[in-house]
C-alpha cells in the first residue's frame, strides 16, 4: 500500500495544483461579481434588483453538476465553443456567485438603517456612506459565511473531473486504474481534501472571532 501511495503522489500533486487553481480563480471571479451584483440587489433601480433576483434563485435552484454539463454541452450547441477547463470555471463561477449574493445582501440588511440616515445626516454622499459606514461594519457579517463558502468551491471542484479535467479526483483514477489499487488513495484523496477544507474552517473561526461585532 505504501509503495502504491509513493508511486501516486507525483500524478496527485498535479492534480491537486489543478484543483487549488480552479478554486483560486472561482473564488476570486464570484468574489468580484458577487460583490458588483449584490450592490446591485440591494441598492440598485427596481429592473436591476429583479434581474438579479432572478438570476441568483435561478441559479441557486439548480444542482452543481447539473449547471457544469448545462454550460460544458449547452454552450457548443448554440455555437459558443468553450474548453472544458473554461466550462468548469464558468459553471462553478455562476453558482458561487450566486452565493456571494445573498452573502452581501444578508451582510448589508443587517446593517439599521439609522447607520445610512446618520451618514446622510453629517453629509456623505452615497459612495461614501457605503465606504465608511455600511461596507466596513457589513464585512464583519459577509467574511465568515463567504469563508466557509470557499470550502464549499473546492469541495466543488471535485466534479470537474466529471468533463475529463485532471484535477486531484481524476489524478487518483487515473492512478487506480494503473495500480488497481481504490482504497487507499481515495483515503489519501479525502485527507488532503479535508487537510485544505479544516485549515479554511480555522480560518474562518480565527477570523470570526477577529471580526466580531458588539452584541448588545
Amino acid at each position: 500500500m505504501i509503495e502504491q501511495i509513493f508511486y501516486a503522489l507525483p500524478f496527485l500533486g498535479e492534480g491537486f495544483a489543478v484543483t487549488l487553481w480552479v478554486s483560486f480563480l472561482v473564488v476570486a471571479l464570484s468574489l468580484i461579481a458577487g460583490v458588483a451584483l449584490g450592490v446591485g440587489l440591494v441598492y440598485g433601480p427596481a429592473p436591476l434588483r429583479w434581474a438579479v433576483r432572478i438570476l441568483t434563485d435561478t441559479i441557486r435552484g439548480i444542482p452543481i453538476l447539473v449547471l457544469l454539463f448545462f454550460v460544458y454541452y449547452g454552450l457548443p450547441a448554440v455555437g459558443i465553443q468553450i474548453q472544458s477547463f473554461w466550462a468548469a470555471v464558468l459553471a462553478l463561477t455562476l453558482f458561487k456567485t450566486a452565493q456571494v449574493i445573498e452573502y452581501l445582501r444578508g451582510a448589508v440588511a443587517s446593517i439599521p438603517k439609522g447607520q445610512e440616515e446618520a451618514a446622510k445626516a453629517i453629509g456623505l454622499t452615497f459612495g461614501d456612506s457605503l465606504a465608511h459606514v455600511i461596507f466596513p461594519q457589513a464585512f464583519r457579517r459577509f467574511l465568515p459565511p463567504w469563508i466557509n463558502g470557499v470550502t464549499d468551491a473546492v469541495k466543488g471542484s471535485a466534479l470537474i473531473s466529471l468533463l475529463g479535467i485532471t484535477d486531484l479526483m481524476q489524478a487518483i483514477n487515473q492512478v487506480i486504474g494503473r495500480t488497481y489499487e481504490a482504497m487507499p488513495l481515495y483515503v489519501l484523496g479525502a485527507f488532503i481534501y479535508f487537510g485544505v477544507n479544516y485549515a479554511l474552517s480555522l480560518a474562518s473561526r480565527r477570523l470570526e472571532k477577529r471580526f466580531a461585532f458588539i452584541r448588545e
